[in-house]
């Protein structure tokens, strides 16, 4: 297993959230029916590239479970992946992305010194300003803390900035199968007595992720995010990670900017790829999943 989405743990997770889930062929699959049809979509995310040799396998799976096609997310680079794509390629279809195809990988198999040395000089000037200011990065993996971390995402994150969040309910679910496993921890930023910043890691491997962050309108001017990234970059190569995967650039968002001063290096994935098991209907599946994005941005 390359990825957390690959694990025993988000499967268990995305069950209890109501996806049917296979673990077939050494993947996690989760099956996704389509409205009030009898079809469904399998997704496998962040797999490593699937061979070409077990691609009939998949097929027969996909149509035993009704399904119009099988979406891959594989956690592999581009360049690294030309190959892969030139023996598949006659065999899959563009699809839409679930996850941005494009990452930031700080490299934590580095110095102290030379981490801050790729820095923008505003990123390190903000982290100076956060520790002369007094804020302190923990780890704070108790119920208050994630309580707060609630609290922070459902306030100003979500409402005030208009960011997509899950549920609650896909929160604390999430929360239960991944930390007691050891694979998510959250960290936070205090100022002043005061949680202002919680950002939850996942630690897979020799990777750090970091999927999920919150952070409160009030003291914006002492620059905790900076000091949490850096804090966390930190903890990640004293725990053995020699990447930290800041998890999506999407360019013209303040959050790609903030991520580019910390200097990590832009990386392009595979991107997504659509294996048709149904090719009468997979046209018009396209065509619904575009007017649906559609009419979602319009709403936005």
């Amino acid at each position: 297993m390359s990825h957390p989405l690959q694990t025993w743990e988000w499967g268990e997770f995305k069950q209890e959230m109501g996806s049917e889930i296979s673990r077939d062929l050494g993947y996690l699959i989760t099956w996704h029916k389509l409205g009030p049809t009898p079809f469904k979509i399998g997704y496998m995310a962040k797999t490593h590239l699937p061979p070409y040799t077990i691609f009939k396998d998949l097929e027969a799976l996909g149509r035993s479970k009704n399904a119009i096609a099988i979406r891959m997310e594989p956690d592999a680079i581009r360049q690294e992946s030309k190959r892969w794509l030139q023996s598949v390629g006659s065999t899959l279809s563009r699809g839409r992305h679930m996850f941005t195809p494009k990452t930031f990988w700080l490299f934590l198999d580095q110095s102290e010194e030379d981490l801050q040395k790729a820095m923008h000089p505003k990123a390190r000037y903000n982290i100076r300003l956060a520790q002369k200011k007094g804020v302190v990065i923990a780890e704070d993996n108790s119920d208050a803390a994630f309580e707060k971390y609630l609290e922070l995402t459902f306030g100003y994150t979500t409402e005030r900035q208009k960011f997509y969040a899950h549920n609650r309910a896909y929160h604390y679910k999430m929360w239960k199968h991944m930390h007691p496993a050891g694979i998510a921890h959250l960290f936070t930023a205090t100022y002043a007595g005061e949680i202002i910043v919680t950002w939850i890691l996942f630690k897979w491997g020799n990777k750090l992720y970091f999927p999920y962050g919150a952070s409160s309108h009030a003291h914006r001017e002492v620059q905790a995010p900076s000091l949490m990234l850096w804090e966390t970059a930190l903890w990640g190569k004293k725990n053995g990670c020699e990447i930290y995967d800041l998890w999506g650039a999407e360019e013209g968002k303040g959050f790609n900017t903030f991520k580019e001063k910390f200097g990590p290096k832009l990386v392009e994935t595979v991107g997504t790829w659509d294996l048709v098991i149904n090719p009468f209907l997979y046209p018009l599946y396209r065509l619904s999943e575009e007017i649906r994005w559609k009419i979602l941005r319009m709403l936005k």
